[in-house]
């Protein structure tokens, strides 16, 4: 992977794949430059795919201590974005596009923008399930107990106990609580829960909201209220899916719209 410096001097690990038109890649909670691996390979043979690891996570560095500041995350995206050739297009998973969303109304250049199911809990039983969480989560890292703040995360995403068990077995559980320290960035960067619609009208970059058809109904709600916020926005939704998205069927809707937005000819 390649590196490149943010603007307060973090090193962030990238790589690319592919020819053609940039598009950037951001991740959601406990994901690396790995995690959107599959969907990368799917897109690369039409665009220049970029994936990161961002802060904190992978290969990239964790920046100078103290509390995690959302602004830190928008100027690393905004070093990825400045490092591609050309017009950019970005798509942002879960909390991922979130972040994306952020960095585009603080004015990070994007051509086109793609974001599935940013997770906010807008409504008064969703921020105050919003804020139980959080209190659990900080309580759970601040005794240590990563672990515990990975169950938590998969348990609120609606992963059975079961699974969950399953999973601490596996190798691939290690890797998870290595990450579990990220999962404060991402609640973070997500406030109280509120979408924030009016910031989000900032927005210039041509969008696509993106939910599954088998999501619960507030958060197809929540992605329609954003399209809606965002001047130059459309929902749509994917039948049959959930937030266990398939790679094979977002890869073509991702082409597609990038293509009829403009940022490649059609084929």
């Amino acid at each position: 992977m390649d590196r490149i410096l943010s603007l307060d001097g973090t090193p962030i690990a990238h790589r690319r794949q592919g020819d053609g038109a940039p598009v950037v890649l951001v991740g959601g909670a406990l994901s690396t430059a790995a995690t959107e691996g599959p969907l990368a390979a799917l897109l690369a043979h039409r665009f220049t795919v970029v994936t990161y690891d961002r802060r904190g996570r992978g290969r990239s560095g964790a920046g100078p201590g103290g509390p995690y500041v959302p602004d830190r995350e928008i100027e690393d995206l905004a070093a990825v974005v400045g490092a591609a050739d050309g017009p950019v297009a970005v798509f942002g998973m879960s909390s991922g596009g979130a972040l994306a969303l952020e960095a585009q109304a603080a004015g990070v250049p994007m051509e086109v923008l793609a974001v599935f199911e940013p997770p906010y809990t807008p409504g008064a039983e969703g921020l105050a399930y919003k804020a139980r969480c959080t209190a659990e989560l900080r309580e759970r890292l601040t005794a240590g107990d990563r672990g515990g703040a990975v169950e938590l995360f998969l348990a609120r995403t609606g992963v059975p106990p079961e699974t969950v068990a399953r999973m601490r077995r596996a190798p691939l559980w290690a890797g998870l609580e290595a990450l579990a320290h990220t999962l404060e960035y991402d609640d973070v960067l997500l406030g109280d829960g509120t979408p924030p619609l009016e910031r989000f009208a900032a927005v210039t970059a041509r969008t696509l909201v993106v939910s599954g058809g088998f999501s619960a109904g507030p958060v197809r709600e929540t992605a329609m209220a954003l399209a809606e916020a965002i001047p130059d926005a459309r929902h749509r939704t994917l039948s049959g899916q959930t937030r266990e998205l398939s790679p094979q069927v977002l890869a073509p809707v991702l082409s597609d719209f990038f293509a009829r937005r403009g940022l490649v000819p059609q084929s």
